[in-house]
C-alpha cells in the first residue's frame, strides 16, 4: 500500500480491501442497525436497511469505476494524474481527520452536549425515531453514502489495469467489506436474535463514547496511506 510499483491481482485486491475496511469503520452504521433490530419489526426493518445500504454502495462503486475508467487513469500514460488523484484523496482524508480531532478536543463539555442534542435532530435520527421499512431503506442510503476511503478503494480497482474478472471480483470484495457492519449483524440476528440484539445494545454506549475517535483514526490511516502512495508515485514518475 505504500509503494508506487505496479501491483499484481492479489496486491490490487489486498490494497482495495484495506481501504474498504477503513471505509467500513462506521459507528453510525452499527448504531442504526441496533435501532432497527430493536424495533417492532426487527427482521423487516433490518433487511430494508441492508437493502438501502447495498443499493447505495453498489451504485456508488459502479459509478466511481466508470467515472475513473472514463478518464483512462488505468493507462500507463496517465501515471501522474493517477498518483495526483491518490495524493489529493489522501490530503482530503488527513484534513478531515485533523478537523474532526480538533473539533472534538476544542469543544467544551456544554458545547459537546449541545452538539449531541442537535445531532439528535438530524435526518438519520429522525428516520430511526419511528422505524419502518421505508425509513430503514432511506437510512441505509444516507448512512452508506460514499466516503473518501470508499472512493480510494474503488480507485485501486479502477486504475489497476487488470482483467475484467479481477475488476469484478475487486468490486465485489470492496462492496462486501464496506458493508461489514450491516451484513454481519444481520446474519448474527438471523442465527441468534436475542444474543445479537443484546450484544449490539451492550456496544451502544461504547460506540457513542468512542465512535468519533474511530472515525478519526480511519480517516488518518487511509489518508496517510494515500498521501504516501501518491507522493511516491509522483516522485517515481
Amino acid at each position: 500500500m505504500m509503494t508506487a510499483t505496479p501491483l499484481d491481482a492479489d496486491g490490487v485486491l489486498a490494497q482495495a480491501a484495506g481501504f474498504a475496511f477503513l471505509a467500513a469503520i462506521s459507528p453510525t452504521a452499527l448504531l442504526v442497525m441496533a435501532v432497527f433490530l430493536s424495533s417492532a419489526e426487527p427482521r423487516r426493518n433490518a433487511l430494508m436497511y441492508t437493502a438501502g445500504a447495498i443499493a447505495m454502495t453498489v451504485t456508488a462503486a459502479v459509478a466511481a469505476l466508470f467515472a475513473l475508467r472514463a478518464v483512462a487513469l488505468e493507462l500507463p500514460s496517465r501515471h501522474d494524474p493517477l498518483y495526483g488523484l491518490r495524493l489529493g484523496l489522501g490530503v482530503l482524508a488527513l484534513a478531515g481527520a485533523v478537523a474532526l480531532g480538533w473539533r472534538r478536543r476544542s469543544a467544551r463539555p456544554v458545547a459537546v452536549a449541545a452538539a449531541e442534542v442537535k445531532a439528535g435532530r438530524n435526518l438519520v435520527s429522525r428516520l430511526t425515531a419511528q422505524p419502518s421499512p421505508r425509513t430503514a431503506f432511506t437510512a441505509g442510503l444516507i448512512v452508506f453514502a460514499p466516503s473518501i476511503t470508499f472512493l480510494a478503494a474503488v480507485q485501486v480497482i479502477a486504475t489497476a489495469g487488470t482483467t475484467p474478472l479481477v475488476t469484478v471480483i475487486g468490486l465485489l470484495v470492496v462492496i462486501a467489506v464496506c458493508l461489514l457492519l450491516v451484513w454481519l449483524p444481520l446474519l448474527g440476528y438471523l442465527a441468534a436474535p436475542a444474543a445479537t440484539t443484546d450484544t449490539l445494545r451492550s456496544w451502544n454506549d461504547w460506540l457513542r463514547a468512542h465512535g468519533w475517535e474511530l472515525t478519526v483514526w480511519a480517516l488518518a490511516i487511509g489518508g496517510l496511506a494515500l498521501t504516501v502512495n501518491g507522493a511516491l508515485g509522483l516522485a517515481d514518475g
